[in-house]
């Protein structure tokens, strides 16, 4: 399969370099060309499935269980366009520790037991119908008063908050960043061949040169 820079056309430019001809040129990456799907494929749900990122792994330990080849990493992270794999992907575990004592001044009091905010829990009513769902970021004495056709009358719910730690805060922002889309193996060879066309240069421009280079015009030839 081709890795991410095999698919990205080239350009020549006129060289610079002090030693060059006034004909040189350098062939680089196109790198304007950023390879991306059609969103008609980002909409289409059956290209995809659900995936969660177990433990430390990266983008390349998941292409090689799912596509037993970790040059499409970059494939894994094209079908959840995400651009930085820093902040976009889940931590390490050892860098997710520091990243809470950074930013919490190395106080784990703070970390583990301050309150971040204050989460609802559920309430149903007599008829196990849902009135307040979980999760919902409220102040802590938040309370709600509905009609319960069960009991027929009013009902007033109380202490139905919980606190949310720093900790446990962090730890879900990055938990949610495990949940990630494949591209099933089956729409790969589809996705190739789009990418491809995409990326080639169409005839047309005086730049062209085939479909995998273009050359820059040289005015140093005019001069």
């Amino acid at each position: 399969m081709s890795n991410y820079f095999n698919l990205i056309p080239n350009v020549e430019y006129v060289s610079r370099l002090p030693d060059a001809k006034i004909s040189d040129y350098i062939t680089v990456k196109n790198l304007f060309k950023r390879v991306f799907l059609r969103e008609d494929i980002y909409q289409n749900l059956t290209f995809f499935k659900m995936y969660s990122v177990v433990g430390d792994d990266r983008p390349d330990n998941v292409a090689a269980q799912v596509y037993e080849d970790s040059t499409l990493d970059w494939l894994i992270l094209l079908a959840n366009n995400i651009i930085n794999v820093q902040n976009e992907w889940p931590l390490p575990q050892e860098d997710f520790n520091r990243y809470l004592l950074d930013k919490y001044n190395d106080d784990y009091n703070k970390i583990y037991n301050e309150v971040h905010h204050y989460e609802t829990i559920e309430v149903k009513d007599s008829n196990k119908v849902v009135i307040v769902p979980a999760g919902l970021e409220v102040s802590e004495d938040f309370s709600t008063t509905y009609y319960d056709y069960f009991i027929g009358g009013l009902t007033t719910a109380n202490n139905i908050t919980r606190p949310v730690t720093n900790y446990q805060y962090e730890e879900k922002l990055e938990n949610k960043k495990r949940e990630i889309f494949i591209l099933k193996p089956e729409y790969i060879s589809v996705v190739m061949d789009d990418i491809e066309d995409i990326e080639s240069y169409k005839k047309g421009s005086t730049e062209y040169v085939d479909e995998t280079l273009k050359r820059a015009e040289n005015i140093r030839l005019y001069q």
